[in-house]
């Protein structure tokens, strides 16, 4: 009887251990005790140059904070990284401009960035001609 009694302890004693630790584990999922809601976030700033890891600050009422953050190095850095767009394709070659356009929508705004609704983009066309029909080689046995 005893070594049940033991065991029953035991067991009601690792129960209440998980269950505190899972208690820890909500706790450190909430933010770091700010009650502020309204933050106002800068841009992310690159520790070197003009792309990689860096930090954004951002401020509420009499509090700051600093986030991590990146800019990936092949960004379109003309819109910002925290501007999302959907593109269309790309249209055809102005051969005045020499230029093919396509245009994008905002999709989202990171925090709470300033983007335009609509942006343009160009590039040069092509000076390779693609031909739709390619010539088939064949081993064909005669």
């Amino acid at each position: 009887m005893q070594v049940r009694g033991l065991l029953l302890l035991l067991a009601l004693i690792l129960l209440a251990a998980t269950a505190e630790a899972g208690k820890n584990k909500k706790e450190k999922v909430k933010k770091d005790g700010s009650k502020c809601e309204d933050w106002r976030w800068g841009p992310c700033v690159p520790n070197s140059k003009d792309c990689g890891l860096g930090y954004r600050e951002g401020t509420c009422k009499d509090e700051s904070k600093k986030l991590k953050c990146k800019i990936p190095c092949n960004w379109k850095k003309k819109f910002g990284a925290d501007c999302k767009y959907k593109f269309e394709s790309w249209g055809g070659c102005s051969a005045q401009t020499g230029l093919k356009t396509r245009s994008g929508i905002l999709k989202k705004a990171l925090y709470n960035a300033q983007c335009e609704g609509i942006v343009y983009v160009t590039k040069p066309c092509s000076s390779k001609i693609k031909s739709k029909s390619k010539a088939k080689k064949g081993k064909g046995k005669d």
